[in-house]
């Protein structure tokens, strides 16, 4: 049994589009994301200056919805309406510090680069998988080496939660014990050390894409038209 003409012309026209887009990947995308780390707007010199370490008192929940209640809001339709954000109301010590909002905008930046890689990556994947015949050596080690850089993506991506699981700790602590000066001054070298460590994810994330792009490019040839039982292995 065999596929009909037009399944496998569908078939054509779908390996075709995945290989013009996967070679647009390897030769503008990875070459050009090789190249862009330093131009980061984010610089060493503005960690000193971001850290807020002042705390704020609770926002008034009279002023914004009114007389205080016990009840909870509901919307037009009759369910319950969503908790707000920072909500203090039952809170034990409601008092607000503030996030870093460079720091926030630093991991928005590093999660957008994330996802870019692990997207390209995939489709890089694909058309590898769809050209490789069984057993050919070459081809098995650039999908390791694609998975590599997606995993290292999962990993970078993961600071942001612990970046904010750890300051939270730490803001909690200055929260309850205002007169502590240590507090304060772990806060700062907290987002000191995390503006570091967030602007050298971005150099990781350019160092991947000079590894894919260098094994990718030496290797394009036969990852193009692939021959079996290739054990000669990666350039």
């Amino acid at each position: 049994m065999s596929m009909s003409k037009e399944i496998t012309k569908s078939m054509e026209d779908f390996r075709a589009k995945v290989a013009e887009t996967a070679e647009g990947i390897v030769f503008r995308v990875f070459p050009n994301k090789s190249t862009n780390a330093d131009d980061s707007p984010y610089q060493i010199s503005q960690a000193a200056a971001s850290t807020d370490a002042t705390i704020y008192p609770p926002p008034s929940s009279a002023e914004k919805n009114g007389p205080s209640s016990n009840k909870r809001k509901r919307n037009e339709d009759g369910s319950a309406a969503p908790a707000h954000l920072n909500e203090t109301v039952n809170a034990r010590y409601p008092e607000l510090v503030h996030t870093n909002k460079i720091i926030l905008k630093l991991h928005e930046t590093v999660k957008s680069e994330c996802a870019q890689l692990s997207d390209s990556c995939d489709k890089v994947k694909l058309w590898v998988n769809l050209t490789m015949p069984n057993g050919v050596q070459i081809q098995e080690e650039v999908l390791s080496e694609l998975l590599r850089s997606q995993e290292s993506a999962y990993n970078i991506r993961d600071a942001a939660r612990q970046h904010h699981l750890a300051r939270a700790k730490i803001c909690s602590k200055l929260i309850k014990y205002p007169y502590v000066e240590d507090y304060t001054l772990g806060l700062k070298e907290h987002d000191e050390k995390q503006f570091f460590f967030t602007r050298q994810n971005l150099v990781d994330i350019r160092n991947v894409y000079a590894v894919l792009t260098d094994i990718l490019h030496k290797n394009i040839a036969k990852i193009r038209a692939p021959k079996g039982n290739n054990g000669v292995g990666l350039y």
